[in-house]
């Protein structure tokens, strides 16, 4: 069995750039024929689709990379590449996106169809015809087609619910769930025995339904990891209602006041606004309680049910549905900031020995990605490139003597100051 999975990690990768092709015209007038090399086309991004469909993070948990198609290289007769096709990967709808190693929140892809690119694809080099100048007739050189970025995400997913059932373990949840909806929890006198959340729909008639999670026990401690603890509480977050079930015949004999108290200072010590959401608190399990328990209980105003025989059952609906309405009114308030911070495009100097220097750096590493990097014409380029982008400065400010040797890539060179 698969089972509910609601953490994963997933490595992206975009697809590889194509290279660009060297080609020449045959013509006899015109140098080697003129160039006419194609470009390479661009690797394939992945995007992450939020899609209901989709119920949870299993299908990463055996198989987490997921690559974009490589670009086709370019040819002769200024003939270019095709694109890499991109790949799409759904998730359920509430997955939260973080960076592997940061923990940072990059995506939040809570309703459905909600697109993400993950990675781009790499960059398809450039065909010989795109260097043509004045002064550089028959370019014998083309640019390498971009190996596809890489990264490691996290994917968490928050389930998306009108009413969160929250209470100790064996609190009567899934009894409750299985009774009002065809959700089918596993049941049994022993703590502990949901392990993983449940979405159930009730209808109460044709105009009135909403979705219940019944949410794993929580007990004291939770929100410091106790029990299943934190693994579980953040499904609570996207409630709009929370239903606190109080075990009026609890086996551990914690008083039912006593659940209530313990399991709104947990919520409290996890996300301190869950106390502000519309919630009813609930006696279960009424077909065994004791009088005394229950003239207790009744007189502090609050209601009871058994899912058992249906007490009480039909009233606490429609008590939620009224919650649920009302609520739905006023969207759940999530103040997460999400912030998507694009790579640096800068280049960064890393001094790797004694007088000896690596260049890091999108721009300065496609300034070398050539094909023949030997030829006097593709040398000459670089140079000039590597000087429009400010590595000579960039290096006399990084200590950088006459000699030094430079590595970009697999590409290295001896460093010569700028006279003047």
């Amino acid at each position: 069995m698969s089972g509910f999975v609601d953490e994963a990690q997933l490595n992206v990768r975009g697809g590889d750039g194509g290279a660009g092709c060297v080609s020449f015209r045959r013509e006899g007038p015109v140098v080697y024929g003129g160039p006419n090399g194609g470009d390479g086309g661009d690797g394939g991004a992945v995007w992450l689709i939020a899609d209901h469909n989709v119920a949870s993070l299993v299908a990463f948990r055996d198989h987490p990379h997921r690559r974009g198609e490589d670009g086709v290289s370019g040819m002769g007769k200024d003939l270019h590449g095709r694109r890499g096709r991109n790949l799409e990967v759904k998730v359920p709808e509430g997955t939260i996106v973080r960076d592997l190693y940061s923990g940072e929140i990059l995506a939040d892809l809570r309703t459905h169809g909600v697109r993400w690119e993950a990675i781009p694809g790499g960059q398809g080099g450039r065909g010989n015809a795109r260097f043509l100048t004045n002064k550089r007739r028959a370019p014998k050189f083309a640019e390498q087609g971009e190996h596809g970025p890489e990264r490691w995400l996290k994917l968490e997913l928050k389930l998306m619910a009108d009413v969160a059932l929250v209470g100790y373990p064996n609190a009567g949840k899934s009894t409750f769930i299985s009774s009002v909806s065809a959700a089918k929890p596993k049941i049994a006198n022993y703590p502990f025995t949901t392990l993983e959340p449940h979405l159930g729909v009730v209808r109460i008639d044709a105009d009135t339904e909403f979705v219940i999670a019944d949410i794993p026990g929580l007990i004291e401690g939770a929100s410091e990891g106790r029990g299943l603890g934190i693994q579980f509480l953040r499904h609570i977050e996207r409630a709009r209602v929370l239903c606190i079930l109080a075990d009026l015949v609890s086996m551990e004999g914690v008083a039912p006041e006593t659940q209530v108290e313990v399991l709104l200072q947990e919520l409290q010590a996890y996300r301190p606004e869950l106390l502000d959401r519309p919630r009813l608190i609930v006696g279960t399990k009424l077909d065994s309680v004791e009088p005394q328990t229950k003239g207790a209980w009744d007189a502090l105003g609050r209601r009871s049910m058994s899912s058992v025989t249906g007490v009480g059952v039909r009233e606490v609906l429609g008590e939620l549905a009224v919650l649920v309405q009302e609520a739905r009114n006023v969207p759940v308030v999530d103040d997460t900031e999400i912030t998507i911070r694009p790579e640096p495009e800068g280049t960064r100097i890393e001094k790797v020995g004694d007088n000896e220097f690596r260049l890091h750096g999108r721009s300065v590493e496609r300034a070398v990605a050539l094909s023949d990097v030997n030829s006097p014409d593709a040398l000459n380029y670089i140079d000039d490139r590597l000087s429009g982008l400010g590595v000579p400065r960039l290096l006399a400010r990084a200590g950088a003597k006459e000699g030094a040797t430079i590595h970009i890539k697999e590409f290295s060179f001896e460093y010569t100051p700028e006279i003047g």
